[in-house]
């Protein structure tokens, strides 16, 4: 059985097509901000002052990481040797993380008000 047509084919003999539109309801007359592009997010993301909480995540990653890495690869005791060595490398990187982020913020900052 074959299926019927869901569409009209709305080209022309010199195959052209013109686009109906939007039919499903009314359009508005203001208009949105055109979205940002990429770079303009980037820019965005990276003038914003870094947190403590942003290192916390981080820092939390890479411990999670490399408690995992570290309970695999033991010899023995492995979840107590996992946790006690994530919780060092937590400890480790947390204001590792948050004061490497402020310098580079800085940097930045001090190189867009040179220009």
């Amino acid at each position: 059985m074959a299926r019927k047509r869901r569409r009209k084919h709305r080209g022309t003999q010199a195959g052209t097509v013109e686009a109906r539109g939007r039919t499903s309801r009314p359009t508005t007359t203001t208009r949105k901000a055109a979205p940002k592009t990429s770079r303009e997010r980037r820019e965005e993301r990276l003038n914003k002052p870094p947190t403590w909480r942003g290192s916390v995540n981080r820092a939390l990653l890479a411990a999670a990481a490399f408690g995992i890495f570290i309970a695999i690869t033991a010899k023995s005791n492995k979840a107590v040797e996992g946790i006690v060595f994530a919780a060092i490398v937590f400890l480790f990187y947390l204001p590792m993380t948050y004061y490497l982020d402020r310098f580079m913020y800085r940097r930045r900052q001090r190189r867009q008000a040179g220009r």
